[in-house]
Parts: structure tokens; C-alpha cells; sequence
């Protein structure tokens, strides 16, 4: 099977979204097959908020059509599609209460709390615990959220997003807020869903090419709403894609996987 016949997970034809006049996104066309993990690029207001937004149906574009999930926004349940759809925001205000197990758990019911009535099965509890056992959170199962390193949030959040088996996985600039180690950890563990769940289609946020986990397949670069770039990573992210993107000279260096961004002059002066 190639990877045209993997199935359309994600699929916008000539979308555009309009506030007040002002396009946030103006004319998109994108197609993200099973498997996929992309990257959404783009300066700071190039429109990768919105995008993200139309992607995990919770917004309507205002021109053109958004199928997620084999389903067109604006004829399905949007409420009932997004179970289907893990979304991971380091900004998410869970309880402080919670421990990491309940916290995990709250995934299965869109909460940041634990339900007072909640009676998740046997099932899913014990995905909750093979989560945090994968994710490496075993010894701290049991602590609450309040005493967690940002870096062990992080990964307490992917997997919350995963414990409902979704089939579109969303970050959203996962590695905020993170130091240089956490941050290292946490890319491993996305590079990892890779092996773990091959058939999961991903999208990444972020505006720091750094912050790519090495099995970023594909790459959608924004500027002004619009697309510069898109398509596989290595013929999508090329120093003068980047360049036209951020207004500002870059250089694009990839080394066993990684990506690191200069700027030009910088890069040849010592």
C-alpha cells in the first residue's frame, strides 16, 4: 500500500475564515492521510491558531469545505466528532487535585476534572495505566498534578489525548514552557507514537523548527493566513521556504532528523 492509499483523515478544499473583514486564513487547501504526522508552521499571526481550530471541528470556515474524519463540518455533530479527535494544549487547567491517573482518565469525558459520577470501564482504566506505563509516568501515577514538572504534564496530557484511541492526534505547541531536557523527553515520546500507533494521523504546532520530533512526515508553512509550503518535510522546509514565511533570512540545517534554524548572517560569520 502506498501512502495515496491510506485513507483521507483530514481533507480542506479552498477553505478560507474572515473576522471582521480580515481573512485569518485565506484560500488553504490540505489533505492529511493516516499515518501522517505534520507540521504547522508559521510566524506568530500567520493563522496556524485558526487552522488548528477548523481541523479539530471546533470552528466553521467561512468559505470552502473542512472533512474531518470522513465527515463535512456543518453536516455532522461537531460535539460527537471531536471524541474522536485528541487534542493536546499545554495550557489545559486541569484540576490540581487530580492525580495522574485521574487525570489521564479525564480524557474520556472532555472534563479537566474527574467526574463525581464517572465509572470509566475496566477497560479503559487499563489503558489509562498502560498510557502512563509507555509514556514512562509509572512511578508517579499516583501523584497529583500540582507536584508535576511541566515536562511530566506534557506527557500526562498526550496521554490523556490518547486514552480515547483517537484517530487525529492535535499539539499544539506541546513543548511550552519546557527546558531543554523536557523538552528532549517529550520529542522522544512523539517521535515514538510513530511505532506505537502507526495508523494515527498527527499535527504540530509550533513556530520553533527545533521543536520537530524526528518522525514529522509532512510540513504546512503559513504566512499572512496563506500557504508558503506544503508536502513532505524534506521538500517543504528548505531554508528559502522558511525565509519567504518568517520575512527574515534563514538557513535550514538538518541533522539526524532534527532541524535547527539560523539566521543568515549569523550563520557565516564566526
Amino acid at each position: 500500500m502506498t501512502a495515496d492509499d491510506h485513507p483521507c483523515v483530514l481533507r480542506l478544499h479552498d477553505v478560507s475564515v474572515v473576522r471582521q473583514g480580515r481573512a485569518l486564513v485565506a484560500h488553504v487547501d490540505l489533505d492529511i492521510r493516516a499515518g501522517e504526522q505534520w507540521a504547522l508552521l508559521g510566524p506568530n499571526g500567520a493563522g496556524k491558531s485558526t487552522l488548528l481550530a477548523l481541523c479539530g471541528a471546533q470552528l466553521h470556515p467561512t468559505t470552502g469545505t473542512v472533512h474531518v474524519l470522513g465527515h463535512r463540518l456543518g453536516r455532522v455533530d461537531m460535539r460527537e466528532l471531536r471524541t474522536h479527535i485528541g487534542h493536546v494544549d499545554p495550557r489545559t487547567r486541569i484540576d490540581p487535585y487530580s492525580t495522574v491517573r485521574e487525570a489521564v482518565l479525564t480524557g474520556l469525558y472532555a472534563a479537566t476534572a474527574l467526574p463525581r459520577r464517572a465509572a470509566p470501564s475496566t477497560l479503559e482504566q487499563q489503558k489509562a495505566e498502560d498510557l502512563i506505563t509507555v509514556l514512562g509516568l509509572g512511578a508517579i501515577t499516583d501523584s497529583p498534578w500540582s507536584v508535576l514538572s511541566q515536562g511530566e504534564r506534557g506527557r500526562a496530557l498526550i496521554a490523556r489525548a490518547l486514552v480515547t484511541d483517537p484517530d487525529l492526534l492535535l499539539l499544539d505547541e506541546p513543548t511550552t514552557g519546557l527546558d531543554l531536557a523536557a523538552r528532549e523527553i517529550l520529542l522522544s515520546v512523539l517521535a515514538e507514537l510513530r511505532q506505537l500507533r502507526p495508523e494515527l494521523s498527527s499535527i504540530l504546532v509550533t513556530h520553533h523548527l527545533e521543536e520537530l520530533p524526528t518522525s514529522t512526515s509532512h510540513a504546512l508553512v503559513l504566512a499572512h493566513g496563506t500557504v508558503v509550503g506544503r508536502g513532505r518535510v524534506e521538500d517543504t522546509l528548505t531554508s528559502e521556504t522558511i525565509t519567504r514565511a518568517f520575512g527574515h533570512p534563514i538557513v535550514l540545517e538538518r541533522r539526524a532528523g532534527r532541524w535547527t534554524a539560523t539566521g543568515a548572517v549569523d550563520a557565516h560569520s564566526n
